[in-house]
């Protein structure tokens, strides 16, 4: 199986800054699919390059692709529009629920604008661009991204 991870930080692609939800975000992949082969990489909060990323990853074959941040409100944070323009269809419920949870233990999460849906039978899900932010979130999501992984390459169609 083909899971990729993208932070997307201006900060972290300068080296002004050390990433550490794109490593967190992994390990907890590599909890759940030990044998996964995981590709990562990381860009600047720059609309062309985030799309192509996740473009190029759907069409090799990914399962999963995680974008940790880039999903604020700031004048660059462009992460969910580079993931509207890629997708076919969106998964909202999966949003939501990073939000709700996110929002039990910090309310600033109902700021996220992350979105998630698929391209193909790519599932992609925007998460926020902290450590905690994006641990919290992806542990909201993962018992419903493995059944939506399944369902959406054909699998089965309820638990």
């Amino acid at each position: 199986m083909l899971l990729a991870v993208l932070t997307v930080s201006d900060r972290c692609s300068q080296g002004l800054a050390t990433d550490t939800a794109g490593p967190a975000v992994v390990a907890l992949l590599r909890q759940q699919w030990p044998l996964a082969e995981i590709h990562t990489a990381l860009v600047p909060d720059d609309e062309e390059q985030i799309a192509a990323h996740l473009q190029q990853w759907c069409s090799q074959g990914a399962a999963l692709v995680l974008t940790a941040g880039g999903t604020g409100l700031g004048p660059r944070d462009r992460t969910p529009e580079a993931t509207r323009r890629v997708i076919d269809r969106e998964a909202p419920g999966l949003a939501e629920a990073m939000r709700v949870r996110g929002a039990a233990q910090n309310p600033y999460a109902w700021l996220s604008r992350g979105v998630a849906g698929l391209k193909g039978c790519s599932l992609i899900v925007n998460l926020p661009g902290s450590r905690r932010g994006a641990e919290e979130s992806l542990n909201a999501i993962l018992p419903l991204v493995k059944h939506g992984i399944d369902i959406a390459a054909g699998g089965q169609t309820h638990p």
